[in-house]
């Protein structure tokens, strides 16, 4: 949710004003809007102003921090995939591992009524 101006915005990440226009002119952010369509930073927002200028200083220009964004967003949501899959997995491993036992059981309980090898 946004609650920050972008003047408070800007003094809280140590940026100007104008950084964070252009920021968002390159599609580097998306801040809400009021009604009145003044931009309305969240924490989330904050966070990604950080990552920004922390790529800027390590000498990236705003395409590379751009590309460097996306691929970060791309590797949480493929790391979010990844540990839904792996709960999935051992869901489908515990069910298994149960049909195997119910196996086990009808087998012993049908050979215990007819006898072993005259299935």
């Amino acid at each position: 949710m946004g609650v920050y101006a972008i003047s408070v915005a800007a003094e809280l990440v140590g940026t100007g004003q104008q950084n964070i226009r252009q920021y968002e002119r390159k599609g580097l952010l998306t801040p809400e809007r009021t009604d009145g369509g003044t931009r309305r930073y969240s924490e989330q927002d904050l966070a990604t102003l950080r990552r920004i200028g922390a790529l800027l200083d390590e000498g990236l220009n705003l395409a590379g921090v751009k590309l460097v964004l996306e691929l970060e967003a791309a590797n949480r949501g493929l790391t979010e995939d990844n540990r839904g899959l792996a709960d999935h997995n051992r869901e489908l491993r515990a069910d298994n591992k149960g049909l195997r036992k119910d196996l086990k059981e009808a087998r012993t309980e049908r050979d215990a009524q007819t006898g072993p090898g005259t299935h």
